[in-house]
């Protein structure tokens, strides 16, 4: 058994060990090619001076047409101030732009979506909220990202009011969707019902505040949930978070959730309960298997924190725990934002939505759970891997259609019509990575992973 560990435990940290290098290679994990045919130099007369007025012209009557003339509608920005970045915490905004660069290249390979890393050198909420004002109009949306709360929910609440393109936070709102694709079907595996199950949220930020809302909105009842921060379990009777108008969003949770007032620690709270969501600080030890032990039969541990879970989930699995999930790719059950926001955006562009909903994202977080019940789930397939490439199209159409039956879409297509666009945009993407890389544009190097 101590030799199993230690494999486990070597696998897990091989992605560290060799991403340095790499990195170093590769001098970056995303750059601009031409998307325009160049015979020649003359091809430039067009490109640029002097054809280019023609379309500039155009959009100054129609501004519309920037979308037909321009790359803005297949554009996204994924902007963050490095205040709170993975598990990482507050390491600045040059420290964060690995990060930005990795999510850039995601949005291309599995949405087929031009994204672009920018990390703004500045704390204030209000000089980001009119920075990202300011560099809208080259943009076919915005991802946040990796910004710390409760700032990140004031940006998030104005920017979506005042952009006129979606701006969507991926910690917050992608985290929830995937979170309850993920707990559908792990309710589906232990034959459990979503409205009559309790759930312990472990850690209070942006990410599991939003989790808990899109539960709650999908049937979770949220007076047999109690959520915990650091000083313990959210209840209407705490003062320190009612009297910070700062916390206006945790106050929300400690007046809807813990309808028994409990403030018993979270070792406690766990004796029986049926779900614990654990999003709070990088592990491994965060989760005591003993809590585990003590919850109910068919327990379900969602340990999501990156880059290490809060229990290991071999740990949890010994414990007790019937379904065990993480937020990494090299174990079973990888409950990770990048499963949905390549399809999720590649649905809003393509239908040319004016925001990213909260019905949107439910709809995205049922495509998600079907595409895996489709293939067959099990103990350890809850959720589709990123290797199962249908779900970004699916996500993708689900998403577009819910916008245009919500009414705030600038296109209308039919269900096939929007999958045949969005399926073709990301093979697309696709093909031309693998060719870049069979004629040897993007070098090959044989660094076990």
């Amino acid at each position: 058994m101590e030799k199993d560990v230690d494999r486990l435990l070597a696998r897990a940290r091989k992605p560290l060990e060799v991403a340095p290098s790499l990195h170093r290679l590769y001098k970056g994990k995303i750059e601009v090619v031409p998307r325009c045919r160049v015979r020649d130099l003359h091809d430039f007369d067009v490109w640029y001076t002097p054809g280019v007025a023609a379309p500039c012209r155009e959009i100054q009557e129609n501004e519309d047409l920037v979308y037909d003339y321009t790359s803005k509608w297949n554009t996204v920005a994924v902007i963050s101030d490095g205040t709170r970045v993975l598990g990482l915490g507050d390491i600045g905004p040059k420290a964060a732009v690995p990060v930005m660069e990795g999510k850039a290249l995601l949005y291309k390979y599995l949405g087929g979506v031009d994204a672009f890393p920018i990390c703004l050198d500045t704390k204030d909420p209000d000089q980001f909220i009119e920075t990202v004002k300011l560099l809208h109009p080259t943009l076919g949306g915005v991802n946040l990202e990796d910004i710390e709360q409760p700032k990140c929910f004031y940006i998030l609440e104005r920017l979506r009011r005042e952009c006129q393109i979606p701006v969507w936070h991926d910690d917050q709102q992608g985290t929830a969707a995937v979170t309850l694709a993920g707990l559908i079907n792990a309710l589906k595996v232990v034959g459990k019902d979503l409205s009559k199950v309790s759930v312990v949220f472990m850690g209070a930020g942006a990410a599991n505040i939003r989790v808990a809302d899109l539960l709650f909105k999908t049937g979770v009842d949220p007076g047999r949930c109690c959520m915990y921060d650091s000083k313990g379990a959210l209840h209407k009777n705490r003062k320190d978070i009612r009297e910070n108008p700062d916390l206006y969003e945790k106050w929300k949770v400690c007046l809807t959730t813990n309808s028994r007032i409990t403030e018993a620690p979270i070792a406690e709270e766990l004796r029986g309960a049926d779900v614990l969501i654990a999003l709070s600080k990088s592990g491994p030890g965060i989760v005591k298997p003993a809590w585990v032990f003590e919850m109910a039969p068919g327990a379900i541990v969602f340990a999501c924190s990156n880059p290490v879970p809060e229990i290991w989930p071999w740990e949890a699995k010994e414990a007790g725990a019937r379904i065990v999930a993480t937020g990494r790719s090299d174990f079973p059950n990888q409950v990770n934002n990048s499963l949905g926001f390549p399809g999720i955006f590649r649905g809003t562009l393509d239908v040319r939505a004016s925001s990213i909903t909260d019905e949107m994202c439910i709809e995205a977080a049922e495509e998600i759970a079907s595409t895996a019940e489709d293939r067959g789930l099990g103990e350890e397939y809850i959720i589709p891997t990123m290797e199962d490439c249908e779900v970004f199209p699916r996500v993708a159409t689900a998403v577009g259609m819910k916008a245009i039956e919500q009414g705030i879409t600038k296109k209308v297509m039919s269900r096939d019509e929007l999958y045949g666009v969005s399926e073709a945009i990301i093979r697309d993407s696709r093909e031309k990575t693998k060719l870049l890389m069979e004629r040897g544009f993007i070098k090959h190097i044989d660094e076990p992973v």
